[in-house]
């Protein structure tokens, strides 16, 4: 018969055979019939009265399956019974493929009759199909099942779960996971099961570590599917638990998982050291309990290693999850060597990682210091893996991961895991190396670039700031220059390339020497920007015939400026560039007229020098277009906020320039910005002497007793006759050779320095003169009895000087 359950064949493996679902018929030793069920009405539609008494050939057998119907008769009368499948005719006349059991009984009088049990033929191959199936899943089957009553004790494991728990089959029966998992592990097995038996909800593919009683440092992770057994009365049975191993893809995706932490913490700056560190927060804990990560030494200084990877090794970080293991190991910063025959010393020797799982079984691994190595090992230190990090085929240095809590040793894919941090780890830190050697290349460039510490000068006081807009590489193209000149005067120099870089910055250094040779000639401002803008013209054309690729000089800004401490005037001139800020002593801005210039390199058109008198303690403010410009800001918004954070209360010029900064640079510049700020000073009528002598023979003369008599004044008797020597020769040769009055000036500040002016512009020169020569010694007299000497020119005179130093006494004693 059919079954009249609502739960379909296909979703309940009730035996069709069985009593509820089969329909029975009785055959006596003739063939009649004398007994039909109903589930035999319901299935063939014969009704009881139609067929007892009647033969099953007159009733059920079509006149085709005759011969067949006759050959299994044959064989279940040999055989006492017979099973298979057989066409049965319907009452409705149609042929019905309906599976058989017969069987011979034998009644209390010795009477045989056969009892026939029979079932649709689609409903016994389904039922077969459904026990091949549970057959296979407790046999064959690679998954795990286990069968759990409701109070979670097992009723039947399927051969996988045995090899995997290490028991037979028959042995589990009655035990619970917690007599062959790991207490944890148990647990939350048996919460899952127990939702799934109150709330009916299944489980699926749950993973979740597992460990075994009698393995426990084995690492062992599976993946649970679990659903409730219930019979057709919804009466609960207990619960099915389908597992499987999925250790090796939980490994796999743990390895993908770190190495994508590593891709992106490891490399995080271009800093050999914090590279260093992250790698050793990206290994532990996740790999290893403890790691050392140590780099040859000329690494960590940004050089190329030698190329047989020998030599002390720097350690460069250590990280460990036991605090008493770094007590142990090396401290960072600790320069040390591994022994020949270590791990370490073969991994770096052969460019190829090391795997000891069993440190116990070799003892040359970590050090020669045997007191280190037992303490190692006596915290419970049972695993090494070593592996170098190698980039560009350079052995950088080499990692060294260590297990101490996790009982299970390291084993391959750990190794490969290690050596794929290591790879991205050693390319990061030889990055990180290249851009170290570069950026102390930059540095050096830099340093011989720019002044690093601006010498203290008698006539200002003087601040800067400067910062390169690539922070990177530590230089630009702007620059700034305090230049000692003759007289006790300064130059001031701020000059801007247009670009940024090295390129930038290598044209700068040219530039700024250029600007040195052409200020100790003594010329003015304007003379000065005339000569630099021809030298700017000049390099863009050797540029543009030599090297067409290179960035190109299109352009450079300059000012420049000379303050003369003596007579309170400052002369100025600028090539393109911002003019000053200049302020009185009482803190407000002073305004000034500079004609502003062409930028350097056009050519062609002329500089102006503009001059002012400055008051003892104003100051000047000289800056690149990038601080005025810094934060998007137009030129007149620069201007105004540079001035209000200069102006007011006189401070220190530290102070000034921090104050610029937080005002204007509240974030790093996309332009270089170079700030100098000076402070006059005004050196004390009493150091100077001043005489107008005319031109007569006799005022070489005068010059001497003139001389003579100050320098008595100033307690210098000790210089009167080296003094009286030089003021004779200059005089005497303005006398000879300029005609019109000549203007003689001492000035005492830490040199004594002796000056001799007049109407002509002719050059002297210092020559050797022989020895029949009447004349010509001079300025060869000068120039040994003097530290120092020159000329300047003025607008309708020149100036020949000489300075000699002052002792520390000297000095002290006129002030």
């Amino acid at each position: 018969m059919h079954n009249t359950s609502p739960t379909t064949l296909s979703e309940s493996p009730e035996d069709p055979f069985s009593v509820h679902r089969s329909a029975s018929a009785v055959l006596d030793g003739r063939g009649r019939i004398v007994a039909w069920s109903e589930q035999a009405t319901a299935l063939l539609g014969h009704r009881a009265e139609e067929v007892l008494g009647r033969t099953v050939r007159e009733v059920l057998v079509d006149s085709g399956d005759e011969a067949l119907i006759a050959e299994a008769t044959a064989e279940c009368l040999r055989e006492r019974g017979w099973f298979g499948l057989l066409p049965v005719l319907h009452r409705a006349g149609h042929r019905v493929y309906v599976g058989f059991r017969a069987r011979r009984v034998q009644r209390l009088d010795s009477t045989v009759e056969w009892l026939l049990v029979g079932s649709l033929a689609e409903d016994i191959v389904q039922w077969e199909i459904d026990r091949a199936m549970l057959d296979g899943f407790f046999r064959r089957s690679p998954v795990g099942v286990a069968v759990l009553g409701p109070d979670l004790r097992l009723l039947r494991v399927n051969r996988a779960i045995a090899r995997f728990g290490g028991l037979p089959s028959e042995a589990y029966r009655g035990l619970r996971t917690t007599d062959f998992l790991l207490g944890p592990d148990a647990a939350l097995v048996e919460d899952r099961l127990r939702r799934v038996l109150e709330t009916g909800e299944p489980v699926i593919f749950a993973e979740q570590p597992c460990r075994l009683l009698r393995d426990p440092q084995k690492e062992l992770f599976v993946s649970v599917s679990a659903f409730r057994m219930q019979d057709p009365s919804g009466r609960v049975l207990g619960v099915t638990e389908i597992v499987e191993d999925v250790t090796d893809r939980h490994r796999a995706r743990r390895r993908l998982a770190l190495l994508n932490e590593a891709g992106t913490r490891i490399g995080s700056t271009l800093d050999v050291a914090r590279t260093a560190r992250e790698l050793a927060e990206v290994a532990v804990p996740a790999l290893a309990d403890a790691v050392s990560v140590d780099l040859l030494e000329p690494v960590t200084r940004g050089e190329e290693p030698a190329p047989d990877a020998t030599g002390p090794l720097r350690r460069m970080a250590a990280r460990s999850v036991l605090p008493e293991a770094l007590q142990v190991m090396y401290p960072v910063d600790h320069l040390f060597s591994f022994p020949e025959q270590s791990a370490q010393a073969r991994c770096l020797a052969e460019r190829r990682a090391v795997l000891q799982p069993n440190l116990q079984v070799s003892k040359v691994w970590f050090t020669d210091d045997a007191d280190r190595a037992e303490k190692v090992l006596a915290m419970g230190v049972h695993s090494l893996m070593v592996v170098p990090l190698v980039a560009r085929g350079v052995v950088l240095g080499v990692v060294c991961l260590w297990r101490v809590q996790r009982p299970e040793p390291f084993e391959e894919d750990d190794l490969t895991l290690a050596e794929e941090f290591a790879a991205r780890a050693a390319v990061c830190i030889d990055n990180a190396r290249r851009y170290t050697q570069q950026h102390q290349a930059a540095e050096a460039l830099q340093r011989s670039l720019l002044p690093s510490e601006v010498p203290e000068h008698p006539a200002v006081e003087t601040a800067h700031r400067y910062l390169p807009a690539q922070a990177s590489t530590g230089v630009g193209g702007d620059w700034f220059d305090v230049i000692p000149l003759s007289g006790l005067r300064v130059a001031l120099v701020v000059g801007d390339v247009v670009g940024h870089g090295m390129h930038a910055s290598a044209t700068m250094g040219r530039l700024r020497a250029a600007v040195r040779t052409l200020a100790h000639l003594d010329l003015a401002p304007d003379e000065v920007l005339a000569r630099l803008d021809d030298l700017v013209d000049q390099l863009a054309t050797e540029q543009r015939q030599t090297d067409g690729n290179a960035p190109q000089i299109v352009g450079a800004t300059c000012l420049y400026a000379i303050y003369d401490p003596v007579s309170r005037t400052c002369a100025m001139a600028r090539a393109g560039h911002p003019p000053p800020t200049v302020l009185g002593p009482d803190g407000r801005v002073r305004p000034i007229d500079l004609p502003a210039g062409p930028p350097l390199g056009l050519g062609g058109l002329p500089f102006e020098t503009a001059e002012l008198d400055l008051d003892e303690g104003s100051l000047l403010a000289l800056y690149s277009d990038g601080l005025l410009l810094a934060d998007h800001r137009d030129v007149d918004q620069g201007l105004d906020l540079l001035r209000t954070a200069v102006a007011g209360p006189a401070r220190s010029l530290e102070d000034m320039c921090k104050a610029v900064e937080d005002a204007l640079l509240p974030d790093r510049s996309a332009d270089d910005v170079t700030l100098l700020l000076g402070r006059t000073r005004v050196l004390a009528a009493e150091k100077v002497a001043t005489w107008e002598l005319p031109a007569e023979p006799t005022a070489a003369g005068r010059a001497r007793s003139l001389v003579t008599e100050r320098l008595t004044e100033w307690g210098l008797e000790e210089l009167a006759f080296t003094t009286e020597l030089i003021v004779s020769e200059l005089v005497t040769n303005a006398y000879r050779y300029a005609g019109g009055p000549v203007l003689l000036r001492l000035i005492r500040d830490g040199h004594l320095i002796c000056e001799v002016s007049d109407t002509s512009s002719t050059s002297p020169h210092l020559r050797q003169a022989h020895s029949t020569d009447e004349g010509g010694r001079g300025l060869f007299l000068v120039a040994q009895l003097s530290e120092r000497w020159g000329t300047r020119y003025g607008r309708n005179s020149k100036t020949i000087w000489a300075e000699q130093p002052l002792s520390q006494a000297d000095g002290e004693s006129g002030a």
